[in-house]
């Protein structure tokens, strides 16, 4: 209801609001952002009217706002019973779970101009039906619905996916977007045109690495010269048809095979270069793998006018309600390559047939969510719907205008980006352990090879959490111990260990100076890889096997701790409870615990074993070095620490550092033997 009623203030607003930014260019076009700039906004501006309609817009703005804030007064309260609409009806979503498919057209067909008279976009209010026992696939399943809905109701050729906590930074993007997908070599096999994503509020040294800038300025860049960055769930632009499962249309050179194909098997042959179409109807008809639709975009009409009956060249219409569904209007849409609906269809016939498509049995026996539209099967659905797509043929494009397409929000305490961070990795773990897993899908498609190992890189990641706390931990119990981590090596053995991190390091160094990425933006990512690694990685790659293997689907919460901080980045200090802060502050205390100890050895045994510890020192500090934003966060600003996390902490950190020393694994057998005076047989 609160959601309804603001898009109905909003759309008020924007009668105003939209002439006026494209009066005067306005940026961003988010007014809470655009009139809260500390710059001089009289910069570029040359009409002398502007000063005038600019404090009057700003007081809208500010009732408008006020309009807001008493509808979300009001939501705080549900009264018993339930909500009703202006006209005195019953708000038929009184019940989140249990609620009819509710569309309302707040700009439309009529009454959507602007106050100088001026054709505003469509802004429409869409609910997804809901009941109980029925899978709804959450963000996944109403992005599908969104596809469907949309479709129906005014079929544009091209999607914009934008989380709700994001705003247009830059109101050109869309247009860079389209020079990609228009483009007449590259539009019709572009899937997605994927923007960066870049952060408001975030504080100036970045201490848990929200920015991800290593990501989005080093790894998606990279892609970009392969067969496209993956898709990252936001700031995407999307081509229609590439959601609906068709093939991209390739060029002969697309279709030669990859450097190791053409090296072992060699070319095609020149006699079937004439055949500009990969697939023939023939094998199209026939084909039913799962990883390449089974009809082609080449063998479709182009320019279908209206909705007629003769739509299926490749498939009949059984086959076409299997696979969308039974809605003869979006079938219908889905051929229309380049969008539009007939201008002779009837608004209410086409209302009635968009709630159709938003109930909850649509989606039954299709392929919605399996072959087509958002993919489901992982709280990740973004790294799967874009894999699909690769996997299809398709190339995706990553643009990075210079004044950023998108900003948005990010948690900026430690608790909240450990969550966030434990969401992806348990994503990447479902896709590791399903059928879509790219170590072994889709080797029939059109994936090229070294795309094919960044997907993998994507969903095994967590698992180097295991490797990662065991060398975290490492060096602490050498310095209990009095062992040192690395054995004695030969000097050639000692020259390729050089030469391998002389190679890591300068591999670095290049990446960063190509990307233009700081080093200090380099450390941060550094640090959170540990941090992220000790913790929430861990825990995903178990809550992960439990929920796939065992179906045991374990949530850990997050309760908050009241903050009476002020400021710009209170939030920062804000700390909240959660289990996945006990690894990585065990991690801290070992390591703090095997500094002393390995010191105070030291002091006792003399100058001659100050030596070897400058070794050990190095390691341990080196962990803590990475684990130092963790601590910071951990301590907060005026050092205080929930009870129950140093308990558990020093407990466990006191249990592994025992187990150590009774193990005792660098010492053999013999030596602990006659350490213990014991005498074999032969004494």
């Amino acid at each position: 209801m609160l959601t309804f009623e603001a898009l109905s203030e909003t759309a008020e607003f924007a009668r105003k609001w939209v002439p006026f930014c494209k009066k005067h260019n306005i940026e961003p076009r988010a007014p809470e952002f655009y009139f809260a700039q500390k710059i001089d906004y009289l910069k570029d501006k040359i009409q002398p009217s502007f000063v005038k309609e600019r404090r009057a817009m700003k007081r809208e703005y500010e009732e408008f706002k006020v309009r807001i804030n008493a509808l979300v007064a009001k939501a705080q309260k549900m009264p018993e019973e339930g909500w009703t609409m202006q006209d005195g009806t019953p708000w038929p979503g009184n019940n989140p779970r249990d609620h009819p498919g509710m569309i309302q057209v707040f700009l439309g067909h009529s009454g959507g101009l602007d106050t100088d008279g001026n054709e505003l976009p469509r802004l429409i209010y869409v609910s997804r039906e809901k009941r109980p026992g029925f899978q709804h696939h959450k963000k996944a399943g109403a992005m599908n619905a969104l596809i469907r809905v949309s479709a129906v109701l005014t079929n544009g050729a091209y999607l914009l996916n934008v989380d709700c906590d994001h705003y247009f930074n830059n109101s050109k993007a869309l247009k860079e977007a389209m020079c990609f997908m228009m483009d007449p070599a590259y539009g019709r096999k572009t899937c997605y045109v994927q923007f960066p994503q870049r952060f408001d509020g975030i504080d100036l040294h970045d201490r848990y690495a929200n920015r991800n800038i290593v990501f989005f300025d080093i790894n998606l860049k990279g892609l970009d010269g392969i067969q496209g960055p993956v898709y990252v769930g936001t700031g995407c632009c999307f081509n229609r048809q590439a959601l609906y499962g068709y093939d991209p249309v390739l060029t002969e050179a697309d279709l030669e095979p990859n450097i190791i194909v053409k090296s072992c098997c060699g070319s095609r042959k020149k006699g079937k270069s004439g055949n500009k179409k990969y697939i023939d109807k023939k094998r199209a008809a026939k084909r039913t793998e799962s990883t390449i639709p089974i009809f082609n975009m080449e063998d479709i009409e182009e320019g279908v006018e209206g909705y007629d009956d003769e739509r299926s060249l490749l498939m009949s219409q059984k086959s076409l309600e299997k696979r969308f569904g039974q809605s003869p209007v979006f079938i219908a849409a889905t051929f229309m390559e380049q969008g539009g609906i007939p201008p002779s269809t009837n608004p209410a016939t086409l209302l009635k047939e968009a709630i159709h498509v938003i109930s909850c049995g649509y989606e039954d026996k299709t392929e919605w969510g399996k072959e087509i539209g958002w993919i489901y099967g992982s709280v990740t659905e973004d790294i799967l719907t874009g894999f699909k797509m690769h996997a299809r043929g398709w190339i995706s494009i990553y643009c990075m205008p210079p004044r950023p397409a998108f900003k948005g929000s990010a948690p900026i305490n430690l608790s909240d980006r450990l969550n966030q961070v434990l969401r992806w990795a348990l994503g990447s773990i479902e896709i590791l352990l399903s059928r879509h897993c790219p170590i072994w899908y889709g080797y029939k498609g059109r994936l090229k090879l070294l795309e094919r190992l960044a997907y993998i890189n994507t969903i095994v990641y967590p698992l180097t959490s295991i490797p990662l706390l065991a060398y975290c931990m490492l060096p602490a119990f050498c310095l209990l111990t009095g062992k040192f981590i690395i054995p004695e090596i030969s000097n050639y053995a000692s020259m390729w260990f050089i030469l391998l991190f002389v190679s890591i390091f300068a591999t670095g160094i290049l990446e960063l100076r190509w990307s233009g990425v700081s080093i200090e933006d380099w450390w941060r990512n550094e640090q959170f890889w540990v941090i992220g690694g000790t913790s929430a990685h861990l825990f995903a790659v178990f809550q992960g096997l439990l929920k796939v293997l065992a179906g045991i689907d374990t949530n850990f919460t997050v309760t908050s701790k009241a903050s009476d901080e002020d400021g710009e980045f209170a939030e920062l200090y804000v700390f909240k409870w959660t289990s996945l802060l006990i690894p990585p502050t065990t991690v801290l205390i070992i390591n703090l615990v095997g500094i002393v100890a390995g010191v105070s050895y030291a002091i006792n045994s003399g100058y001659q074993s100050w030596g070897p510890l400058f070794g050990k020192l190095f390691f341990a500090i080196w962990v803590i070095a990475h684990l130092y934003p963790f601590l910071k966060g951990l301590l907060g600003r005026q050092n205080r620490t929930p009870t129950i996390v140093i308990v558990w902490s020093i407990l466990l950190a006191s249990i592994f550092s025992l187990l150590w020393v009774r193990i005792d694994p660098f010492t053999s057998d013999a030596t602990k033997a006659a350490a213990n005076g014991q005498c074999g047989i032969n004494c």
